[in-house]
């Protein structure tokens, strides 16, 4: 893989057509820091950001609309240790898009972020728990990591839960009415991805049903006993 190519992907099972334009960008007070700290750039606290939050609350989708602003190339923290950092910095602007303790490449890391200060380039570094927080072995880059400002994501409150199904239905042309919703509300993980699976759970069993997505066929598949 050229270091090229691998700089420009963005490794995600996204599935359906989503969409990471802005104007599709649900907002609510859980996610309301991290779309300022996107809106603000780049009057950022520093060049080197983090932006933290659970799986699914939305923080690929601010690095893109903050790569589409910036130029920003996006490269998977998987890929870290395959790329050339200098040609993944070439434009000024980077996002490392899930980063994890777990199997994190250090030394490809440290050097990455030791060029982005040399070169004054942002920056951006999203991750499900604070790097601040994390195991690391080289002591340089844990003390680069302890001083990243971070930006935190939380899970969604019920208004904003709610919308996220209508537009997860949406996005795979189903219309959710109200009723349906309020039911998976109260019945699903209050998270980005329990709004994600509860969606894609219902389309896959009304197609393989052949039935409509309907709140009957919620009671059916989150019954109280299931959880």
């Amino acid at each position: 893989m050229s270091a090229q190519f691998a700089s420009r992907q963005l490794a995600l099972a996204l599935g359906h057509d989503e969409s990471f334009a802005r104007d599709d960008f649900i907002s609510g007070a859980a996610n309301a820091a991290g779309l300022d700290l996107v809106e603000r750039w780049p009057d950022w606290p520093s060049k080197i950001v983090a932006l933290i939050g659970p799986e699914g609350c939305g923080k690929t989708h601010l690095a893109t609309i903050w790569a589409e602003a910036t130029g920003a190339r996006i490269l998977s923290a998987k890929l870290l240790s395959e790329v050339d950092p200098t040609a993944a910095l070439a434009t000024g602007a980077l996002v490392v898009d899930d980063l994890a303790p777990n199997g994190l490449a250090e030394r490809a890391l440290f050097h990455l972020l030791n060029l982005a200060r040399e070169e004054n380039v942002f920056v951006l570094l999203t991750a499900r728990s604070a790097p601040s927080s994390w195991p690391i072995e080289i002591r340089d880059l844990q003390s680069r990591l302890r001083a990243l400002p971070a930006v935190a994501m939380a899970p969604p409150e019920e208004k904003l839960l709610r919308t996220l199904i209508v537009k997860l239905a949406a996005d795979r042309q189903l219309m959710f009415d109200g009723s349906l919703v309020s039911f998976l509300v109260s019945r699903i993980e209050r998270s980005f991805a329990g709004a994600r699976e509860a969606v894609n759970r219902l389309d896959q069993e009304a197609m393989r049903q052949k039935r409509p997505v309907t709140r009957a066929l919620a009671a059916e598949l989150f019954r109280p006993s299931a959880h």
